[in-house]
């Protein structure tokens, strides 16, 4: 199974979405959401799949938010402030479903970084049940610098690694790389990176050991528990970063960087 910005491969009882967007360093679009709900729904229902394997084509796992497409809707925004409020809400909501129905998927998520991940990739990462990465998968949240709010990452981070960890991303706009990620929590295992898939195997093989209702209660319990504040916290974060798009600051910060120079905030 395939799509235009994502791969599916069935290897029972694992199956594997790799992010295939080579040419935009996988940056994930509108099409890239679209496609991996419906990765995840066919992945639902593959009664032969038991553990779900994310990674990324190439060497790099996702640069986070395609800001070519976030350029493009900012020039049409500025010409129709009805289709920007209009398109930017529906996209935060797409956007906070598909981490939502990452979230409450049944089956164990094992995100394998084959590289850098930045931004919204990171969202994916901590959208998932365990992560495994390569020494090269450094992690980074730079929204801020581009007048944007990492609003959906921000609190899954929290949720996963802490405010702290959460703070030196998104607000310092640190880079962590792959021992100082593995250090903090966020990473739970470094692999060499010719060895990732086969270990997100070996994983996936261990968690298919499990009886399937078993791992789907576990996994309700703990969002309906630990992870309860959560999804609202994800709701206001996408109204945050929807909001942010509006924003003078977005504009210019868009702007610079397709002009590949530093932004001029007032």
């Amino acid at each position: 199974m395939s799509s235009s910005t994502v791969e599916v491969k069935i290897t029972p009882p694992v199956g594997t979405i790799v992010l295939s967007r080579p040419e935009a360093a996988n940056a994930i679009n509108r099409a890239m959401v679209d496609d991996l709900r419906q990765a995840l729904g066919d992945l639902y229902l593959e009664k032969q799949v038991r553990a779900v394997i994310l990674t990324g084509v190439g060497d790099v796992f996702s640069a986070g938010v395609d800001m070519a497409e976030l350029a493009a809707d900012q020039a049409q925004a500025a010409d129709d402030p009805a289709w920007r409020h209009q398109q930017w809400g529906e996209q935060a909501d797409d956007l906070g479903d598909l981490i939502g129905e990452m979230l409450a998927f049944p089956k164990p998520m094992i995100a394998a970084v084959n590289g850098p991940v930045s931004g919204l990739g990171v969202a994916l990462l901590m959208a998932s049940d365990l992560i495994l990465a390569c020494d090269a998968a450094e992690l980074s949240v730079p929204d801020a610098r581009y007048g944007l709010v990492a609003g959906v990452v921000a609190p899954l981070l929290a949720y996963r690694a802490g405010a702290a960890a959460a703070a030196r991303l998104a607000v310092v706009g640190q880079t962590f790389d792959a021992a100082e990620a593995h250090r903090l929590g966020i990473y739970h295992e470094l692999v060499k990176h010719d060895l990732l898939w086969a270990r997100g195997m070996e994983v996936g093989q261990q968690c298919a050991g499990a009886a399937p209702q078993a791992v789907n209660l576990t996994k309700r319990l703990l969002m309906e528990t630990v992870g309860e504040k959560l999804l609202t916290d994800l709701a206001s974060g996408a109204i945050a970063t929807a909001t942010a798009r509006t924003t003078e600051a977005a504009s210019e910060g868009l702007k610079a960087h397709a002009e590949g120079r530093e932004p001029q905030w007032e």
